[in-house]
């Protein structure tokens, strides 16, 4: 019932709050922890994979949508906010990962809106991050991050603006809202690719279909989810970064697909302020026993893993 995540070192941003925390372990939210945390060199086990608990709840008011299919975006893009050509010294600003916690970063407020067919990935250094396009940058979203989560998908696109899904948390759950996060990017800072591939999961009907072009192709008709003390979160998220870690057994070898959003219940795991949740391989896998993670069969696992970073994933109830 264990999943652990890879031991790794990650990279500071530039307020040092992640050079603070360089010696942890980043652990995805497991049923059964992987030995004690023991390096101090290790900034985190990337993800406990095996069971993390998700960390999107739905917001109030908000009625899931059974499925979910790509939208194209609309060509020429609509005018929108005004463009901002302000030169920023990213590096100065919090950046956007993993372990960010950033109370100016908002929810994405619409956890079951269909997003585009695009994703962005920033170009230079980094792209400056908004939390509303008329107002100054509250982040920087780095090209190039050890964990991934840097290629993103593209919720709205405008002439000189795309609102996009973000790694990282608002709030842990302890202090305040851990679900799902966004922001602004400029257009002018960020390149774009075609995302014709998205994840849709029914918890109800224990399926996973991969979406192309409003076409669902069913991989998975039963799988493991967490538990009501640790639930695998819903609505939208995307595909952050996928790896092998011999060192968790439990996943015989098989990749782990990790994901965006993390636990609605749990500030960390096993020492680290970290809860991830992972697409992942695991003997036990079905019904509501893992910590958050979605628990598959090997083929499931295989297709999921060929999947791009910033692929969309939707977990519907």
């Amino acid at each position: 019932m264990a999943d652990a995540a890879p031991d790794v070192a990650g990279p500071a941003d530039a307020r040092g709050r992640q050079a603070r925390r360089g010696a942890r372990r980043l652990w995805v939210v497991a049923a059964v922890v992987v030995s004690a945390l023991v390096a101090a060199v290790v900034i985190g086990v990337l993800l406990r994979p095996g069971d993390t608990a998700a960390s999107a709840p739905t917001p109030p008011g908000t009625t899931p949508a059974p499925t979910v299919t790509t939208t194209p975006t609309s060509s020429p893009a609509p005018v929108g906010y005004p463009a901002n050509s302000t030169p920023y010294e990213v590096t100065a600003l919090p950046q956007v990962n993993v372990f960010a916690v950033n109370p100016a970063l908002p929810v994405d407020a619409e956890p079951f809106a269909a997003p585009t067919n695009e994703t962005a990935l920033p170009t230079g250094i980094g792209a400056p991050v908004f939390a509303d396009p008329t107002g100054e940058p509250v982040a920087y979203l780095p090209r190039e991050f050890p964990y991934g989560g840097t290629t993103v998908p593209v919720l709205e696109r405008q002439e000189h603006w795309v609102r996009v899904l973000l790694v990282g948390r608002q709030a842990v759950p302890s202090q305040g809202d851990p679900a799902q996060v966004a922001g602004w990017l400029r257009t002018q800072d960020v390149e774009f690719a075609p995302a014709d591939v998205q994840v849709v999961v029914s918890i109800s009907a224990r399926t996973v279909d991969l979406v192309r072009g409003g076409v669902p192709e069913r991989i998975a008709t039963d799988f493991a989810w967490g538990t009501e003390a640790t639930p695998t979160p819903l609505g939208r998220s995307y595909i952050m970064t996928t790896r092998v870690v011999p060192e968790f057994g439990y996943t015989r070898g098989h990749p782990i697909v990790y994901l965006s959003v993390q636990s609605p219940t749990l500030d960390g795991f096993g020492g680290a302020d970290v809860a991830v949740t992972a697409f992942h391989y695991h003997d036990d896998r079905s019904g509501q026993i893992s910590n958050g993670c979605i628990r598959v069969d090997p083929a499931a696992i295989s297709r999921l893993a060929e999947l791009p970073a910033g692929t969309p994933v939707t977990i519907n109830p």
